[in-house]
């Protein structure tokens, strides 16, 4: 196996450690044989409905994301200085915009109420979430996937709370087909611990 690089053969020499990762990680960027995303593992029935009045309803921003994860692309944290990308793992939208979709879907189902998602142009609400994806990828160094995000919790009277999320899965191995099930499992776990907090306003 390869790595694929733009490097320079000194640097590569410094890849020597992670010789084992050579042909799932790259440097540049190929077509992918598939595009991954995300799926809610409870979401509401075809058919479901809810009404509420502004205070009872819940609102979605945009969530923000630091430059290496504002792509489509799986980075891989090869040292605390050095990101790859996995090989051949594509999303099929940038992962704060599926992450947010997948929050959402899950405090529908949860919670019962209803949640804009911040493409509902408009739409009213007293509760919003916001905040930044921190990570959501692999890493080589402990074979697992993490996903962490910073919650802003805000409503009408002015409160604003905030709170640190984190779910990990270990012991994946850097291959397309162990590392985007496991971000699903992460992400879904994240969700979960979300939509609790938010019961609690």
């Amino acid at each position: 196996m390869t790595l694929t690089s733009m490097i320079s053969a000194p640097r590569i020499l410094a890849l020597t450690p992670i010789a084992m990762l050579a042909g799932c990680v790259s440097f540049g960027s190929e077509p992918p044989p598939s595009l991954l995303t995300l799926t809610a593992v409870s979401s509401a029935p075809s058919g479901s409905a809810a009404s509420a009045t502004a205070g009872d309803t819940i609102r979605l921003a945009p969530f923000e994301a630091p430059q290496r994860l504002n792509v489509t692309r799986v980075p891989v944290q090869v040292s605390d200085s050095e990101i790859a990308y996995l090989k051949d793992a594509v999303w099929v939208e940038k992962p704060a915009r599926l992450l947010r979709r997948l929050i959402a879907e899950t405090l529908r189902t949860n919670s019962g109420r209803v949640v804009f998602d911040g493409d509902d142009a408009g739409a009213s609400a007293e509760q919003f979430l916001r905040g930044t994806v921190r990570d959501f990828g692999y890493d080589a160094r402990s074979r697992s996937v993490l996903v962490r995000f910073d919650a802003v919790r805000s409503n009408g009277q002015g409160g604003v709370e905030t709170r640190r999320f984190e779910a990990r899965v270990s012991d994946v191995s850097a291959e397309v087909g162990e590392v985007g099930p496991s971000l699903n499992v992460a992400a879904n776990d994240l969700a979960d611990q979300i939509a609790k907090w938010m019961s609690e306003a």
